[in-house]
């Protein structure tokens, strides 16, 4: 016959986790205090090219475009002109930057056939930037 054996209990084991997390929060708090950013732009390498001296004077292009339109003409940017300078004016200014913005002022008793040409010029040129206004 045989024996039986007796199966021993063993006792459960338990693993503290507060010394575990205490070193957690730790090492946690060395890092946090010992982290530094480095500078990345200041250890760049770059040589940039010495300004163009032939290229003293740079035009920019104003920010806004002004035409007002009478009953008896027009002015850009406050200057008398005539239909056919103005076409030109545009064009010059859109040779710049096709972004500026076109303000339209009209007066009250000037004829729509005026805003259509000047519209018509705006669309010639390429300015899109376009804002109407009336006056009285």
């Amino acid at each position: 016959m045989r024996k039986k054996r007796r199966e021993r209990e063993e006792p459960a084991i338990e693993v503290s986790m507060t010394p575990m997390i205490d070193v957690v929060f730790q090492l946690l708090i060395y890092f946090l205090v010992t982290f530094s950013t480095p500078d990345v732009l200041a250890h760049l390498d770059i040589s940039r090219p010495a300004p163009d001296k032939s290229q003293t004077e740079q035009r920019t292009p104003p920010k806004m475009i002004r035409v007002n339109i009478y009953e008896n003409g027009f002015s850009l940017n406050g200057r008398s002109v005539q239909i056919e300078e103005l076409a030109s004016i545009l064009g010059r200014l859109a040779e710049f930057s096709k972004n500026q913005t076109v303000l339209i002022t009209c007066a009250g008793g000037s004829e729509h056939a005026r805003l259509i040409s000047v519209l018509d010029l705006c669309a010639q040129t390429g300015l899109s930037k376009i804002s109407v206004m009336s006056a009285n």
